[in-house]
């Protein structure tokens, strides 16, 4: 019967070693519209797939290594089948750069990609789900898809919610729906997508790409702020507790001119000093309260940051205005009479 549901999986780990990247290269041109694909990660390339097809519209989900991939005018013209794609990331981020637009996504934050266009989007590794609908099938005003090319789809909040909770439960599900279910499955999922589109469109929602990583950012400056006492608190864990990747965390901290391991030091610190204005408590006992491991360590750190030693700088606190050095000023940032 035309249009029944057909369910495939492609694991590179069933391939030699040596045939995996390219195995997995020809799988996925398969599943969804041809790209040139690259990795780093090409000589034991890990990854695996799920291809659902429901009549004309395939929902693919993807679990992978870092990779980019690039649909340039040449393959276009080999292959248009007038198709937009979905993208919506599960754990790790994407970056989409198509007509000018570049955008990173987080998270449960979809993009909408025109496959009749030249794009570039790079996987930084992790899941997502990709739905592939025939631009014929969306339900929005002539132009509005183009609107929205590459902008931030929310996928946890309203109409956002319904399509990227669906297409979660498909993939998760998929065995558990009968062939016949194609042509009923296709019909909710490009009315889901329809009624986002057009959501976004009526609620002129074109905020810049930069705000979602703000959100994104905000979200992880506050787990950091309230895990600075865990000595295991690193860029790997900060990335995983957010399921996203180390690279994308290191771009929502480029703007800030820091490090993210030399951000979390420098609350750190903050912290430390804070404490050492009050009296009674050990240096070593605020240091290893505040994550500082080795003593020897934080005081060096204190020292380069603001000028003097914890056990200088306590008792520099502590001293009469007129005993007080001309440093301590900065390191307080405040004025020092």
């Amino acid at each position: 019967m035309t249009g029944e549901l057909t369910k495939q999986v492609f694991r590179t780990d069933d391939v030699p070693v040596a045939d995996r990247f390219d195995s997995w290269r020809s799988s996925l041109a398969r599943a969804m519209v041809p790209v040139e694909i690259r990795s780093d990660r090409g000589g034991d390339f890990r990854a695996e797939m799920t291809l659902l097809e429901l009549g004309s519209l395939r929902v693919v989900s993807v679990t992978t290594q870092p990779m980019s991939l690039h649909r340039t005018s040449r393959l276009i013209r080999q292959s248009d089948p007038g198709v937009l794609l979905c993208s919506l990331p599960l754990h790790g981020s994407l970056g989409v750069s198509q007509a000018g637009l570049e955008s990173v996504h987080g998270p449960h934050e979809m993009s909408l990609i025109d496959a009749s266009l030249p794009f570039d989007c790079h996987v930084h590794g992790g899941k997502a789900l990709v739905l592939e609908i025939p631009r014929a099938l969306l339900a929005v005003p002539t132009g509005g898809a183009d609107r929205l090319l590459t902008r931030r789809i929310p996928g946890w909040e309203g109409v956002g919610a319904l399509l990227s909770g669906f297409l979660i439960r498909l993939a998760t599900d998929g065995g558990a729906f009968l062939p016949p279910d194609g042509p009923r499955l296709e019909t909710i999922l490009a009315d889901l997508l329809s009624a986002t589109l057009a959501h976004r469109l009526d609620a002129g929602d074109f905020l810049p790409p930069e705000t979602g990583r703000w959100a994104v950012a905000m979200r992880v400056r506050e787990f950091i702020r309230a895990h600075l006492r865990d000595p295991q608190l690193t860029v790997q864990t900060v990335a995983a507790a957010h399921h996203i990747s180390t690279s994308y965390l290191h771009v929502l901290f480029r703007e800030e001119g820091l490090t993210v391991a030399a951000w979390i030091r420098s609350q750190r610190l903050e912290r430390s000093r804070r404490d050492l204005a009050e009296p009674g408590t050990p240096v070593q006992a605020i240091a290893a309260r505040w994550g500082f491991s080795h003593p020897a360590a934080f005081s060096r750190a204190f020292r380069a940051t603001y000028g003097m030693s914890p056990t200088e700088y306590r008792r520099a606190v502590h001293c009469t205005p007129a005993e007080r050095p001309r440093n301590l000023g900065a390191a307080t940032g405040t004025a020092t009479p």
